[in-house]
């Protein structure tokens, strides 16, 4: 059993990015406790937004802006700094879904929680300081009581905390990892892992003893403060149910932070 102090058990966060179009929302939303909705920009528009937001308040779970690249063509997960996309366009355009997302919030009556970057953009700024201080500034600046969800270990946590910003360490049950914490690219092998058992195991060492095992057998350090379970897989209900009993049996609530 997980340690616990003065008689509580242990907390933690299971997020999922929703909102992407991916038909398992509503199934998944029982297990979790926050979700990072797509603003627009790789995936969703204010229909989708609006039914994800519907479906978080029906189940009590906590609501997050997930901005990205604008490229829906790719869904995101392109690097298009890398292309020659601007960071003044990059800013006016983090802005831009922000506030879409907010609005859409208000409809609801419901508070913004959390800000997590997706996909190529998320990837960037765990290891560009450039790009994880721009993202911070912008969330800031838009509301400083936001948490910002990001890799844990990574440079975003520095970016967030010279902003005054709460920086929510992200770990990653169905993702490989590289023996210096970042994720195995989604294009080389073992980057995911594709058997629920393999997932949970993942996710309670994880949590019990802030370790990720690597390849070659050598483990590194992390601080696990919330969880993602991604919604995009072919086994993302059962990984999302399997994850969260297997927690809860342990004697860990499910909360966001």
């Amino acid at each position: 059993m997980l340690s616990r102090a003065a008689g509580i058990a242990p907390v933690i966060d299971l997020n999922c990015d929703m909102g992407e179009g991916m038909g398992t929302d509503a199934a998944i939303f029982p297990f979790i406790s926050s979700a990072n909705i797509a603003c627009g920009a790789h995936a969703g528009d204010a229909p989708t937004m609006r039914r994800t937001v519907e479906l978080a308040c029906a189940q009590g779970v906590a609501v997050g802006a997930h901005p990205s690249y604008p490229d829906r063509a790719r869904f995101g997960r392109v690097d298009i700094l890398d292309e020659g996309y601007s960071l003044s366009a990059l800013e006016a355009s983090l802005q831009e879904q922000l506030q879409v997302f907010a609005a859409v919030c208000r409809e609801f009556g419901v508070r913004m929680h959390h800000v997590k970057p997706h996909g190529a953009l998320y990837n960037r700024a765990a290891r560009d300081i450039v790009v994880s201080a721009l993202i911070a500034r912008v969330v800031a600046g838009f509301d400083a009581s936001l948490f910002l969800y990001g890799l844990s270990g990574s440079l975003m946590a520095d970016a967030a905390a010279a902003v005054g910003l709460g920086f929510v360490s992200e770990v990653f049950a169905d993702r490989g990892y590289r023996s210096d914490g970042s994720l195995v690219p989604r294009t080389e092998p073992g980057a995911l892992i594709e058997d629920g058992a393999g997932a949970v195991r993942q996710v309670l060492k994880m949590v019990r003893e802030g370790r990720v095992g690597v390849l070659g057998g050598v483990e590194v350090r992390l601080r696990a403060e919330t969880v993602c379970l991604h919604g995009d897989g072919t086994h993302a209900v059962e990984f999302a149910e399997l994850i969260h009993n297997a927690l809860t049996a342990e004697g860990v609530r499910i909360a966001a932070p």
